[in-house]
């Protein structure tokens, strides 16, 4: 993929950023969700690209666009695409923290194509890459991720999903002594901070949606982080669903590269509410200010883009 596209990734995530915006903290979730969608997807309609969306918003016969299968893009080079227009739509209805715009982009054939079920999932930094294993007990993971950050496991921070399933995840991070952020949704974003030293957050553990995962690998790809996930179905349905990806073992273990293939990956996000990765999108008059971040793998290079918009020239954001 040419460099040029991170820059048009940031203009979609930054367009669906702008829509939800406008309706945070009103409670109206499903308002939100679909100003976002319907943002990115005329955004994409500018993109030098042939896009298939592999992670999406649903089966065609469940979303009006950005669906499974849509095609993407003005044309240019054939990628998967995997997005989340919306990542945390509870936080923006309620003004919450961590909620997200975001995609990732890769050469056809480099995502997994994981259906919309569980993923049992740890990731850490680059600082711990190699040292966590979902075969490992809790323990294990925190105290080999705290010898890797040369720290002590009680200066740990680890970023779980308030959940019931939770209850003995939380129990054995607690005994092993590690600290714990509970998140109420959206664990894209931590995930993500973790391979930031600064963000204050040092491993994610806990089980979220597959999709998320694969679009939180992308990111960690090109962080040089690392994590392992687990699918896990919840019905004979869901197994026939991993079965027709490829996947012989419903359960099997599958690494940062199972998840995202190759070393050419774009990964894009722009905050819609202030977060641990990103600051939320700021309005005053006729403009608005977002606050995105943009990654190639195979450059390494990470890319934090402050940008203000006049709203009034932009047809999308024109308000009547």
């Amino acid at each position: 993929m040419e460099r040029e596209l991170a820059l048009e990734f940031v203009r979609v995530t930054e367009a669906a950023a702008l829509a939800a915006g406008r309706v945070m903290g009103l409670g109206d979730k499903t308002a939100a969700d679909e100003a976002a969608v319907t943002a990115m997807r005329r955004l994409f309609d500018t993109v030098a690209i042939s896009g298939e969306v592999v992670i999406g918003e649903g089966e065609m016969d469940e979303a009006p666009m950005l669906y499974i299968g849509e095609r993407v893009g003005l044309g240019g080079p054939e990628v998967d695409v995997a997005v989340d227009p919306l990542e945390g739509t509870n936080l923006v209805s309620k003004g919450l923290p961590n909620s997200i715009s975001v995609l990732a982009v890769a050469p056809k054939g480099c995502l997994l194509h994981a259906p919309d079920i569980y993923m049992e999932k740890i990731a850490v930094g680059p600082g711990a890459k190699g040292r966590i294993s979902l075969l490992q007990s809790v323990r294990e993971n925190l105290e080999a991720v705290a010898e890797a950050l040369k720290k002590e496991v009680s200066d740990l921070t680890v970023v779980i999903l308030e959940r019931e399933r939770h209850r003995r995840l939380i129990q054995e991070v607690r005994e092993a002594g590690a600290r714990i952020k509970l998140i109420s949704d959206g664990d894209v974003a931590p995930a993500v901070a973790a391979a930031f030293g600064e963000s204050g957050v040092d491993i994610l553990m806990g089980i979220g949606g597959a999709p998320e995962g694969v679009i939180t690998a992308a990111a960690l790809k090109c962080l040089g982080g690392d994590m392992q996930a687990r699918l896990k179905p919840q019905s004979p349905v869901e197994v026939e669903r991993i079965k027709k990806m490829g996947l012989a073992d419903p359960e099997a273990l599958l690494t940062l590269e199972d998840l995202v293939k190759g070393d050419d990956v774009i990964f894009a996000a722009t905050g819609i509410t202030d977060g641990d990765l990103l600051r939320g999108v700021r309005y005053f008059g006729q403009g608005a200010r977002t606050h995105s971040v943009v990654m190639r793998s195979k450059t390494g290079t990470v890319r934090f883009i402050d940008a203000v918009h006049r709203l009034d020239k932009k047809p999308l954001f024109r308000q009547n």
